[in-house]
């Protein structure tokens, strides 16, 4: 039998009614319809997924809906479209396919938010499994890089 559980996400509350185990992923697109955040491998392995829960980049297609209740969730949606991640996306043309995108944003932001002069191995490290089928990850990195001066000079 469904549970009425009460999610903050993107600032805003919202009550569904699923069953305690399901994952995130799966209220977030198919009940709030934010289809933004993708579903990749299912396993947490690929980064599609990535949301922030309380600031922290976390994998939402394994993480069960009843342990973010009380918590602040952010998708891709709740970034600002002029947030100096998504800008840098733009500006340095990231992506090809794009269907990774949402996922490497939330780790990108995450880590711009936290450290704003990170080092070439903190970036590796902080974007560590966001998987890229198209292989952008020098475009990538050097978006980071870009967003993180903003950041800093801001």
């Amino acid at each position: 039998m469904p549970d009425s559980l009460t999610l903050k996400i993107n600032g805003q509350s919202h009550t569904v009614q699923v069953s305690e185990d399901v994952p995130l992923l799966w209220v977030i697109r198919e009940h709030l319809q934010l289809t933004g955040t993708k579903f990749g491998c299912g396993i947490s392995q690929c980064g599609a997924c990535t949301v922030h829960v309380d600031g922290q980049p976390m994998r939402s297609c394994q993480l069960r809906v009843s342990r973010v209740v009380g918590r602040e969730i952010t998708t891709i949606e709740g970034i600002a479209e002029d947030h100096p991640v998504k800008q840098a996306w733009v500006d340095i043309q990231v992506p090809q396919c794009g269907y990774c995108q949402s996922g490497q944003i939330m780790s990108a932001v995450a880590l711009v938010e936290k450290n704003s002069n990170p080092s070439e191995e903190e970036i590796i490290q902080a974007m560590e499994g966001n998987l890229c089928r198209c292989g952008t990850y020098t475009r990538i990195k050097r978006a980071i890089r870009q967003a993180a001066e903003k950041v800093r000079n801001a």
